[in-house]
């Protein structure tokens, strides 16, 4: 491991029993406080982004700490996935269901123009769940979901997988636990 990706690791704090008993919380806080650990997190991304990306897509709320300085390294326009009741326009909607529940993602209908190279960013891929939902909001607009990149996944949780079954395969992490 290098030792950029090492700063990284250290950077992220285990909180215990959050948000429920038994769960061990992946705290990227400390990552974003520091100017140097959140530079190196954004340059990474951006390295694993496949050429010729029209729009970056993130979800709230992490996602968009990641996504919007990544699209403006690409040259790209980022676009907001939201919960319900938080976009003012006419939208399209997903349900999915979370490691805790289940809930639903919003994206203004006319946000992405049918044919255009979208790469997904988002802080951690834990179930699939959130990166599932948005490839389906994706799809109802008729854009290509180029790439999914993430700071940091959870592969215990088995996302990546769960992704290959909904016919994502070009996902990378900067960071793997």
């Amino acid at each position: 491991m290098t030792s950029r990706l090492e700063m990284l690791r250290g950077l992220v704090r285990d909180v215990p029993d959050f948000p429920q008993p038994g769960v061990v919380f992946k705290d990227i806080t400390p990552l974003l406080a520091s100017a140097d650990g959140f530079q190196a997190a954004i340059e990474e991304l951006v390295a694993s982004a496949p050429e010729d990306i029209d729009v970056v897509v993130g979800m709230e709320a992490r996602g968009f700490i990641f996504a919007a300085p990544v699209a403006l390294a690409l040259g790209a326009g980022f676009v907001p996935v939201r919960k319900p009741g938080k976009l003012p326009g006419d939208v399209v909607s997903q349900a999915f269901d979370l490691e805790y529940g289940s809930t639903a993602l919003n994206m203004h209908r006319d946000a992405i123009v049918s044919g255009a190279r979208v790469l997904v960013v988002d802080d951690v891929l834990a179930t699939g769940g959130t990166i599932g939902a948005t490839a389906k909001l994706l799809e109802q607009l008729g854009a290509e979901l180029v790439h999914v990149s993430v700071l940091l996944e959870l592969g215990f949780l088995e996302g990546r997988q769960r992704l290959q079954e909904l016919g994502i395969h070009n996902c990378s992490a900067v960071l793997k636990v």
